[in-house]
């Protein structure tokens, strides 16, 4: 990545003005790492006491963090974890990804719509390769690398809205969407006929926001969660019934025991 050239002034204040405004923008990612201080100093052609002192002050504000023997890190300062009490509340919530589902609805059709105005080259190219990258992943028959991609695909969404809040929310959820925690996304992506439609789905919301169209992009995107939903929908009633039948099973079995 190209760090810019950082003027005459106070060298370290403006070090780290640099570095925060890349984190704001979402170009550095929570988790990370920075170059070498050495490598860092050279790109922006600063010395490496005044980059030190930034890094420093970022440290001090909670945006960077530097790991013993392991280099300087962003931290992930919205982003829960699975070892998150928040975390473990919604795992073990029934409503939580309906209550998710709801929040994307609202969220992810502003993104389509605002990333269809204000996407530039840069990140229409970025959008034009993930979806590629799904289209092969369809015709490979690996779900697990699709339903890897679809979060990856939303994601960059996300980022050509160019709305630092939108962005930061969407991060922070996503950490816990990738790692199972609202619903088991394999599970969607291995359900018979699933896959060929979430393709499908996928595409209108890229083409749109390709076209530069934000009314389609916003309704392609509202199309697309509401089949989510029905499906997750559809997924917990399976999951109960297949409780209940286990449960008169186990029951049938103990009965034939006894006699």
């Amino acid at each position: 990545m190209a760090y810019k050239q950082i003027k005459p002034g106070k060298i370290s204040d403006a070090i780290a003005e640099e570095l925060e405004k890349n984190i704001l923008q979402g170009v550095l990612v929570p988790g990370e790492r920075l170059p070498s201080e050495r490598d860092l100093a050279k790109q922006m052609e600063v010395s490496r006491p005044s980059l030190r002192d930034a890094i420093q002050k970022l440290e001090n504000k909670g945006l960077l963090e530097s790991r013993q023997g392991g280099g300087t890190f962003v931290k992930n300062f919205l982003s829960p974890t699975l070892a998150d009490p928040l975390a473990q509340l919604l795992e073990n919530s029934e409503d939580a990804a309906f209550d998710f589902l709801e929040f994307r609805m609202e969220v992810d059709a502003g993104t389509a719509y605002y990333a269809a105005l204000r996407a530039t080259d840069a990140d229409r190219e970025l959008l034009t390769a993930c979806f590629n990258a799904m289209e092969s992943a369809h015709g490979t028959d690996d779900p697990t690398e699709e339903a890897e991609i679809d979060a990856d695909f939303h994601l960059i969404i996300a980022e050509a809205a160019h709305n630092v809040v939108l962005l930061h929310i969407m991060r922070a959820l996503f950490s816990l969407f990738k790692d199972g925690v609202f619903y088991n996304r394999n599970q969607l992506y291995n359900r018979p006929g699933a896959r060929d439609l979430l393709l499908k789905q996928h595409r209108a919301v890229y083409e749109a926001i390709i076209a530069g169209d934000p009314i389609a992009a916003r309704e392609a995107t509202i199309a697309h969660l509401t089949y989510v939903q029905e499906i997750c929908r559809d997924m917990g009633k399976e999951d109960s019934r297949e409780a209940v039948s286990r449960q008169r099973l186990e029951r049938y079995l103990g009965q034939q025991k006894s006699k």
